[in-house]
């Protein structure tokens, strides 16, 4: 029996009654109006709660849900967001909310940060521009806005993710946990790809990441990086990374041999850590490559693995066409662009001619990541995201002089061998920072977790000059 403060007595009974009632009336309205939503709530508030005591395990499932559970969330447009958008910057406004609740935001100092910002920066300031400069004659969406803002976020969350793998991660051991995570998920969906049901199985429980360049750059980077550098790897370990990469293999130059971008990518990726790994072999591979270069050969075997002239005409050269017409487009504005997504309404204004064929509402994608961010921020965008890159590039470099064996030695060199294949596949149609018609959020579950790791250079770079101060 239950007495309320006015003298009220519940019974067991009655309590019990309106409780069933309760449960019934919500059953009914979830039913009439099914959403993931209601699942997700009371998940993400216990997820809150458990974030804002461990923070770091935010970035556990980061990589989790950006692997597995595929979900999509409906925003009243044409894009549409998974968890991995909601958990990148969850886990950033808990990160700052534990920071100023602790009375200080110490950020991590690092070369990389000025031309980061200043990109996110430009991105914001090329949206008012890009509008105040718009062509009344050219439609757009009364919500295209709100398109606009998330092309920005996607800008935003990669750097938030960059960010928090360099604040929150302090140990080694934590990079590792991260590493190890990402290496059984994908490395078992990759495996799994390969078994009887298994494509089925994996696009059951996978996301939209594994069929992505970066996922699998990644995947064989940290791989070979493990095995080439790390002696103390256990023989489980080794095995199964041995298993992971030869999937990888079979997937990029077997079933996806059409995508260039695929097996070019690892080739890069694994040639670069190679080069990394065994400098003896150095000079002669370069004078190797050197001449097979200079006579064509290379660039011959290249051509026709890729499949020839009927993969050129069938999809290279109508990119080259795109380009030219985005390009085009983009010099209303080529000092900062016309704007986020704004050069696919402004392709809606004229058709696009291609071998005899007319379309008379070309949806435009340049299929080139270098292009896609010149577009939408200008020459100077694109110079600002050189420069941050550059700057990653160099990190990389002076940590491999400071961390040169086992699994951090592994890990800066894997990340190294992956920035040259993701600097390499941006310009082959696979998007480092995605574009928002395209390949948009379901992209970014593959992208987000290459600059997740790209985060951990930042995180070492932490731990040595901490040591050093030391």
């Amino acid at each position: 029996m239950i007495t309320l403060p006015q003298g009220i007595v519940v019974t067991k009974k009655i309590y019990t009654t309106f409780a069933v009632l309760g449960v019934l009336a919500a059953a009914f309205y979830l039913g009439r109006r099914p959403s993931p939503v209601y699942l997700l709530a009371p998940i993400g508030a216990a997820a809150l709660l458990v974030l804002l005591r461990f923070p770091r395990l935010g970035l556990l499932a980061t990589i989790t849900v950006a692997l597995l559970i595929p979900v999509a969330i409906g925003t009243g447009t044409e894009v549409s967001l998974n968890l991995s958008a909601l958990a990148v910057p969850g886990v950033f406004l808990i990160w700052l909310l534990t920071r100023l609740q602790a009375g200080r935001l110490d950020f991590t100092p690092s070369r990389t940060n000025r031309p980061l910002i200043l990109f996110l920066l430009l991105a914001l300031l090329s949206i008012f521009i890009g509008n105040a400069i718009w062509d009344p004659a050219v439609p757009r969406s009364d919500k295209f806005i709100i398109v606009q803002l998330a092309q920005w976020a996607l800008f935003a969350f990669s750097a938030a993710i960059y960010w928090l793998v360099g604040n929150l991660v302090k140990e080694q051991v934590w990079l590792k946990r991260l590493a190890a995570l990402f290496l059984l998920i994908a490395g078992g969906l990759a495996m799994l790809r390969t078994l009887p049901g298994g494509v089925e199985a994996v696009n059951t429980v996978g996301t939209f990441a594994i069929y992505r360049a970066p996922f699998w750059l990644l995947l064989a980077g940290l791989a070979a990086g493990q095995l080439l550098y790390n002696k103390s790897l256990s023989w489980p370990w080794r095995i199964f990374l041995i298993a992971a990469l030869g999937a990888v293999l079979m997937y990029a130059f077997g079933d996806q041999q059409e995508r260039t971008s695929n097996w070019l990518g690892i080739a890069i990726v694994l040639s670069v850590l190679i080069w990394l790994r065994f400098p003896r072999i150095r000079w002669p591979v370069m004078i190797v490559i050197g001449a097979l270069l200079m006579t064509g050969v290379l660039f011959q075997f290249i051509y026709d693995y890729a499949g020839g002239d009927e993969k050129w005409t069938e999809s290279g050269a109508s990119r080259g066409v795109l380009i030219e017409r985005v390009i085009e487009l983009s010099m209303r504005n080529p000092i900062t662009g016309i704007g986020p997504a704004a050069y696919r309404p402004y392709g809606f204004t004229r058709p696009l001619y291609y071998e005899g064929a007319l379309w008379i509402e070309p949806r435009i994608n340049s299929h080139n990541n270098y292009v896609d961010l010149f577009s939408q921020t200008g020459i100077l965008g694109l110079a600002i995201f050189l420069w941050f890159m550059a700057e990653l590039g160099w990190l990389g470099w002076r940590l491999r002089k400071v961390y040169t064996s086992g699994f951090t030695g592994g890990y800066v060199a894997s990340m190294l061998a992956v920035w040259a294949g993701i600097m390499v596949i941006m310009a082959l149609a696979d998007w480092f920072l995605p574009f928002v018609y395209n390949i948009g959020f379901p992209g970014f579950q593959a992208s987000v977790l290459v600059w997740l790791f790209f985060g951990g250079l930042l995180s070492l770079d932490r731990m040595r000059a901490a040591q050093a101060g030391a």
